[in-house]
């Protein structure tokens, strides 16, 4: 046989590995498109990576990873302020916890389905892993939604939703945290049903407040961490933040947070958004115009439209903001809210680099286009890291009965990414010298707990 043709036989028989693989997954989880999603996109990368290695290939690793340790669902049922009652789904993912305790958050959101959760946790994983922390993965929540919703009903819903939850989690086994729909008044009452159940104080969920438990930083990492993130893949170009372009999507803590560091670095922030469209401020957003969208969105709870009226500026309706000429973008919103036309303009715009602060925000078709036209790109997995980052250290500090000051949580969360660039260069650099990052950080998080799964045996 040539050696022309060894190359093309090989990339044939890994598609065909590929796509026996996703049809025995989907096979076996039909409907689920958001997990098949998540894990097509570390298959394509994994199975080429452990053709090799066969040791983790008898071990059936990978196979194994595509089913979650256990999934839980149970019923909530809580009254509202006229005395209704109503009825929601709860959920809890235990997906792995071959390195740790199971950690990830809680989602509250009419959205929110089996589907959802288990891509989260299984991305959660490789992306617990990659903090060097000893983490699992996990992930939660329910079809309950917090809108509208006064603070005595989101507190009855709470203690129902935890009263069924405190049974599967604790310290040692399960720490859940905050997701989208989750925040501080949310933990509250969520830790606060934990301890009357169970009559102690342990460190069993994170993102509590500063007066019982909680971490600074904890609410500005994953924003920071996506920011320090984008800093390092220019820094490996010569470039850095100093005077470019931003696009960021959202308008929640992730994008306030990521908007604030970027400023902090010299960027111009020119869009922020949420589910009625986006604004686009060609001035910039400067730190007074964030805080007035800090007390719209997390007090007043108002829509991103009152900004364009405030300061004068154009809102776009039911539009996403990839269409802006930028220099960088970070989506910061939610799954699959850039797709591959929206890549496609980013790049003809003159977009050099994505990094991304919610999870699988950019579809696979996105993802390709950016890979394929050399955009450095980082995926949530590495990213937006930093968040989980910093529950860990609230973990480590509730453990200790001690408090690190913002100056040293900066420190950590600052080290912990530029570990997870380096892990994902070492593991990400093309023949041509592109770092894929998509590559370096599934590579990198499987790794470990690969290792740690063979080291068990089968079980």
């Amino acid at each position: 046989m040539s050696k022309q043709n060894i190359v093309p036989l090989e990339i044939e028989s890994m598609n065909e590995e590929l796509a026996n693989f996703m049809a025995n997954l989907k096979q076996n989880t039909p409907g689920e498109i958001e997990f098949h999603q998540a894990v097509e996109e570390v298959a394509e990368i994994i199975l080429p990576y452990i053709s090799d290695k066969p040791e983790i290939k008898t071990a059936k690793i990978l196979e194994r990873l595509t089913e979650p340790d256990r999934s839980i669902i149970f019923r909530v049922t809580w009254e509202d302020d006229e005395g209704v009652i109503h009825t929601n789904r709860g959920y809890r993912v235990q997906h792995n916890n071959a390195i740790g305790p199971y950690k990830g958050g809680l989602r509250f959101h009419p959205t929110v389905s089996l589907s959802i959760l288990k891509f989260l946790a299984f991305e959660q994983t490789f992306k617990n892993s990659l903090t060097g922390l000893p983490l699992g993965g996990g992930k939660g929540g329910a079809d309950f939604d917090p809108k509208g919703k006064s603070d005595r009903e989101i507190m009855r819903f709470c203690q129902s939703f935890m009263t069924e939850l405190s049974k599967h989690i604790g310290p040692y086994t399960d720490v859940p945290a905050g997701d989208i729909g989750v925040g501080a008044r949310e933990i509250s009452y969520l830790f606060g049903q934990y301890k009357r159940i169970n009559g102690k104080f342990t460190g069993v969920l994170t993102g509590k407040g500063l007066s019982y438990g909680g971490s600074l930083i904890r609410t500005e990492a994953t924003g920071y961490g996506a920011v320090y993130m984008l800093e390092d893949m220019l820094a490996v170009k010569g470039k850095s933040l100093e005077g470019k372009v931003a696009c960021v999507s959202g308008s929640g803590n992730v994008a306030e947070y990521a908007t604030e560091k970027l400023i902090e670095l010299g960027a111009k922030v020119v869009t922020l958004s949420d589910s009625s469209g986006f604004i686009y401020d060609p001035a910039g957003i400067t730190r007074e115009k964030l805080d007035y969208i800090r007390d719209l969105k997390q007090v007043r709870r108002g829509r991103i439209s009152e900004y364009a009226k405030e300061f004068g500026v154009e809102f776009f309706a039911d539009k996403r903001p990839w269409g802006i000429i930028c220099d960088v973008a970070l989506p910061c919103a939610t799954q699959n809210e850039l797709d591959g036309d929206d890549a496609k303009k980013l790049i003809q715009n003159g977009c050099i680099a994505v990094s991304e602060g919610a999870n699988m925000p950019s579809t696979k078709d996105a993802v390709n286009a950016f890979i394929a036209a050399k955009v450095i790109f980082a995926p949530g997995k590495a990213a937006n890291a930093g968040g989980v980052a910093v529950s860990g250290l609230e973990m480590t500090q509730n453990s200790i009965r001690l408090g690190w000051s913002h100056e040293e949580l900066d420190k950590r969360l600052r080290d912990i990414m530029l570990n997870i660039h380096k892990q994902c260069v070492e593991c990400g650099v093309e023949e041509d010298g592109y770092i894929n990052y998509v590559k370096g950080a599934n590579i990198a998080g499987f790794k470990k707990v690969s290792e740690a799964m063979l080291a068990y045996g089968v079980m």
